[in-house]
């Protein structure tokens, strides 16, 4: 039996989804479910923080992007994609309103970037309501470009918008190449931000970055 670990959920997206799948959910009643996360495998999960109700929340959100194919995979993303990967991350200061939460790994040769707000990193306090800063790409890329895991080149693209998206998935290729530390086996399903080709010297890198829902530290 693999047990999970959650290191992230994204409140507000999940407030933001869930009304739309089921109206009711908003009125306070609540529902047991037992789904778990087995929608991408076979393994049972065991949720490690307190709070039933908001990992029921997130199972009801991640079954419905799944019932409706709105899940992806990696090399395939839809509007979201799922992914299980070794990857490395880090809070980062950023000049946009508040920390970043980004995690990054390769996968077959693509640079893999997930990012969000820091305050969504469970133990990190309360969840404030609305959207989070980090969780849209503009200000995504914004503080990754203006952290020390980019070097003066990177931030000069992304401040002057050279080559348009180009620029910003070059930006996430480096961030993930210089993230340091342990890595970790990471589950995670994400919103899909960027999926292209980063130019290189040894040619097209491909790139994708995403905001998660959910990332999970799998043993």
């Amino acid at each position: 039996m693999s047990l999970s670990y959650y290191l992230y959920i994204s409140d507000s997206k999940i407030d933001m989804m869930l009304p739309q799948i089921d109206p009711g959910s908003t009125k306070g009643h609540q529902t047991e479910l037992s789904i778990g996360l087995k929608m991408f495998g076979a393994r049972r999960t065991s949720v490690s923080v307190p709070g039933a109700d908001r990992i029921a929340r997130l199972e009801r959100v991640v079954r419905h992007l799944s019932d409706t194919r709105s899940v992806g995979s990696l090399d395939a993303p839809e509007s979201f994609f799922w992914g299980l990967m070794p990857m490395r991350w880090r809070v980062i200061p950023s000049e946009t309103g508040g920390p970043l939460a980004f995690f990054g790994g390769t996968w077959e040769g693509k640079s893999v970037g997930l990012g969000g707000s820091g305050r969504h990193l469970l133990g990190s306090g309360t969840p404030e309501s609305g959207l989070s800063t980090g969780s849209m790409a503009p200000e995504l890329l914004d503080g990754i470009a203006s952290s020390e895991l980019e070097d003066e080149l990177v931030v000069d693209a992304v401040e002057d918008e050279i080559d348009g998206d180009l620029g910003a998935l070059e930006t996430v290729r480096k961030a993930v190449r210089d993230l340091r530390g342990p890595t970790q086996n990471l589950e995670f399903v994400a919103k899909r931000l960027l999926d292209g080709d980063a130019g290189g010297p040894d040619g097209p890198q491909p790139v994708l970055l995403g905001t998660p829902v959910y990332v999970a530290l799998v043993d």
